[in-house]
């Protein structure tokens, strides 16, 4: 989906109305603080202090808050809710929002507001507290439930039906009341999100995960196992032909599945370097979905706005998150698409170049018309600064746990070395000064180091190239003293590889995450800085520059090509993404860096989910490479 497009589409939602009928519940999450315990005089227990306690629509009520952040014009809330005060809150928060909550049923016997209680101790959820798991809808409930449906259902394009619990609103009775006004009202989008009753409800848009698309195929899958691709689209022309109606399918990070009459589309995951949480996120796409086909647009569109809004939500964390319009452009505009996450996890479905260990990720793509080639340098090329993963790891850890690193508790410590490294591999590839920023907030979030003695980015910048160029020195000075040659301190059969790749023509640009000036020096060390005819280009100490971003623009724009003469190298996923997007061939160099030759599997992985067409593990078999470039 384009910018514009995009912004049009966010535009029509403002004009529509959106009416949501199903189980309305809060979400609370207590912080809980052990160090103000104390033993109960009466029980002699030690108490649970809560030191901070925030409530949040969940279930329907999260679909509403959405689609009020999405911009819908108008939302009206029809649901149930207890004589407590839960309930009250839940009203409370809907005129908040501005909603038409006349429709919100209050049932006092039988009915306790639903709550999902979340307690907390520092990071970690403990057992959650549950309310309203026994209530029963009264026929009196049904009845003004109906009623309530009924008169306004000619005040809206759209109606969302959220079946969120065992015991809610979703009665044989109920249901039966909504197939019949559905099969009634022909111009009307109904959408269902249902977590186990989606077989009750008869000719509506469904929308839900792909656990409950098999389930609702005869299909029994364990929670924790994935559903491949090719099963969920499967079941998703199966549930199509079955309800007459498009089907949306979510794959979490792996993206989803949209079928309508005539058409299917694979909408890719996006790619998530920081922690995230996925509570809500479903109830973001479906709100997103209804938004969107109520403004008129096709399904393919609206399982994009999706899962653009869903991307928003996730990386929001303990708290049931909303998309606003804002945060999905921030996305939107440039997404980082996850590409073939079943092929990266899988080598045994690798195919490769006959006689080669070139693997061919994607075999569409032109081949001979490569005239410009970025490589980036670091892992690609030199590997100088190998081993600078656990250098910053290291510092990460120390940044974050401060002068209470020693003392830390093992739990404590664990953690933050698990945040550290996946953070840290997530984001190899991207300029040092953005690994920074992301270290910056990870200080603040653990709130360990008092806020007087944190760093800003470029503090901590320097602190870990400080630790790093000790290493990278000692090498360069081998170097220089003749004790090591380049063949130590380079991938194997990189340089010849430059040396036929300029005699064929092809301009050569350098580009690296590592500041300029370090990249200009290391390159010169290794001898192959003459090779780059088009430039060698760094990073600097501003975060929002991005040299590799940069340097494809510009060798784009400058030299007026179509992205198929364009070739990006590297063992990062940026420099891939960067290059895909503007359609580019993404050769991805998956390197031992210890060895120097050879596959690393892990960089496999994340190279083809950053959108690779080749995958090389060095560069021995060059002659072949080249065959395929030029």
């Amino acid at each position: 989906m384009t910018p514009k497009r995009l912004d049009k589409l966010l535009k029509a939602i403002r004009s529509t109305r959106v009416a949501v009928l199903g189980d309305f519940c809060l979400d609370a999450y207590w912080m809980i603080d052990p160090a103000l315990a104390e033993r109960s005089v009466e029980t002699g227990k030690t108490t649970r202090p809560v030191r901070h306690q925030t409530y949040s629509l969940g279930g329907a009520g999260n679909i509403v808050a959405n689609l009020v952040d999405l911009g819908v014009r108008k939302v009206f809330a029809l649901g149930v809710i207890g004589g407590d005060l839960f309930g009250a809150e839940i009203i409370r928060k809907l005129k908040a929002l501005k909603v038409d909550a006349a429709g919100m049923v209050v049932q006092d016997k039988e009915w306790a507001t639903p709550v999902y209680g979340k307690p907390y101790v520092d990071e970690d959820e403990e057992p959650r507290v549950d309310f309203g798991v026994y209530n029963r809808l009264s026929s009196d409930s049904e009845n003004a439930l109906e009623k309530a449906l009924l008169a306004v259902l000619p005040r809206v394009q759209a109606v969302v039906f959220n079946q969120q619990l065992a015991r809610g609103i979703a009665s044989d009775a109920m249901i039966r009341k909504i197939n019949r006004l559905v099969a009634s009202r022909r111009k009307h989008i109904f959408v269902c999100d249902s977590r186990t009753r989606s077989e009750r409800f008869k000719k509506v848009i469904y929308s839900f995960n792909a656990h409950e698309a098999a389930r609702l195929c005869g299909c029994k899958q364990h929670p924790e196992q994935s559903v491949l691709l090719e099963d969920a689209v499967a079941f998703a022309r199966r549930i199509r032909r079955m309800s007459g109606r498009p089907v949306f399918i979510s794959r979490g990070e792996r993206g989803s599945v949209v079928c309508w009459n005539g058409g299917l589309e694979i909408v890719p995951g996006i790619q998530i370097l920081k922690k995230t949480d996925p509570v809500g996120a479903g109830d973001t796409s479906v709100s997103a979905i209804a938004g969107a086909l109520a403004a008129g647009a096709a399904p393919r569109e609206a399982a994009i706005l999706a899962n653009f809004a869903s991307a928003v939500t996730v990386r929001k964390l303990r708290t049931t998150g909303t998309a606003t319009p804002q945060e999905i452009r921030a996305i939107g505009y440039d997404p980082d698409y996850i590409y073939r996450p079943e092929l990266a996890g899988d080598p045994r479905a690798a195919r490769y170049v006959k006689g080669s260990e070139i693997e061919i990720v994607t075999g569409d793509r032109p081949r001979g018309r490569v005239r410009h080639a970025l490589f980036d340098n670091d892992g690609t090329i030199s590997t100088l600064r190998q081993g600078w993963e656990p250098i910053m790891e290291a510092m990460f850890v120390r940044s974050i746990l401060g002068l209470s690193f020693a003392g830390a508790n093992e739990a404590l410590y664990r953690r933050v070395v698990a945040c550290a490294r996946d953070y840290i591999t997530k984001s190899t590839g991207i300029q040092t000064m953005s690994q920074m920023s992301v270290l910056a907030e990870l200080v603040r979030e653990f709130g360990i180091v008092p806020a007087d003695q944190t760093l800003s980015p470029l503090g901590y910048k320097r602190v870990y190239l400080k630790s790093l160029m000790e290493t990278v020195r000692r090498r360069v000075a081998k170097l220089e003293r003749g004790e090591l040659d380049v063949s130590d301190f380079a991938i194997k059969g990189a340089v010849p590889f430059l040396q036929a790749l300029r005699a064929r023509g092809v301009r050569l640009y350098l580009a690296s995450g590592t500041d300029d000036a370090d990249v200009r020096r290391e390159a010169r060390a290794l001898g192959y800085a003459g090779l780059f005819d088009g430039g060698i280009y760094g990073a600097s100490n501003d975060a929002a520059y991005d040299a590799k971003r940069e340097v494809i623009r510009r060798i784009l724009a400058s030299n007026r090509l179509s992205g198929a003469a364009l070739a990006c190298f590297g063992d990062g996923p940026v420099e891939l993404r960067e290059g895909k997007k503007r359609g580019g061939l993404a050769v991805g160099v998956a390197s031992d860096e210890v060895r120097r030759y050879g596959l690393n599997p892990e960089k496999r992985s994340r190279l083809i989910c950053a959108g690779a067409d080749l995958i090389v593990p060095d560069f021995t078999q060059g002659p072949a490479l080249l065959k395929l470039l030029t």
